[in-house]
């Protein structure tokens, strides 16, 4: 009878023949492949905030010898400073890296600390689904309306589409980590 139950549990729903390391290889493959993307999203966040940077210093120094600055300057920051927040999100949460405060469950066992942090990912995850629908509605909006920056004229229906774009991603880290809590927990 435990040869039968064996063999039923190493079966999948197609039928093939799937055994217990391949199954969590597969789902350790997947993590994996969110890690490096969420990582990659994160890097480029990085380079765009330097930029943003390195375009302050350039308005700064053109201010103090020319009396003049970079046109839109400012615009080019706060797009680029809300593109690169939206970036850093996801590579936080699949490293676990928010803030959590632990000052009342930090003496509860470690399955129902899991299982708690399960529930706040989870809330997360729809928290960021909500942020992301919204943000795709003012990205469509703003896109067909043609809004532009006032200075540059830059059009802001694609950074708020690429913020809507992360927020997707970020439900998706938060729906990951989250799966992860409670697997660990059984």
């Amino acid at each position: 009878m435990d040869a039968d139950r064996a063999i039923e549990a190493s079966v999948d729903a197609k039928g093939k023949l799937v055994n217990e390391k391949n199954r969590s290889e597969r789902s350790i493959t997947g993590t994996r492949t969110l890690g490096v993307v969420t990582e990659v999203l994160a890097l480029m966040g990085g380079v765009v905030m330097l930029a943003a940077g390195v375009l302050v210093c350039i308005s700064v120094g053109l201010r103090w010898v020319t009396s003049n600055s970079v046109p839109g300057d400012f615009e080019l920051v706060q797009i680029a400073v809300a593109v690169s927040a939206f970036a850093f999100l996801p590579f936080c949460q699949i490293r676990r890296g928010n803030i959590s405060v632990d000052t009342f469950t930090s003496r509860l066992p470690a399955r129902v600390r899991d299982n708690l942090d399960a529930l706040w990912d989870f809330v997360y995850a729809l928290t960021a689904v909500f942020i992301a629908w919204r943000l795709s509605i003012g990205a469509a909006e703003t896109i067909a309306n043609r809004t532009t920056t006032m200075v540059s004229g830059i059009p802001i229906g694609w950074a708020i589409a690429a913020a809507s774009a992360t927020a997707v991603l970020l439900a998706i880290a938060a729906l990951t980590t989250a799966w992860q809590l409670v697997r660990r927990s059984r």
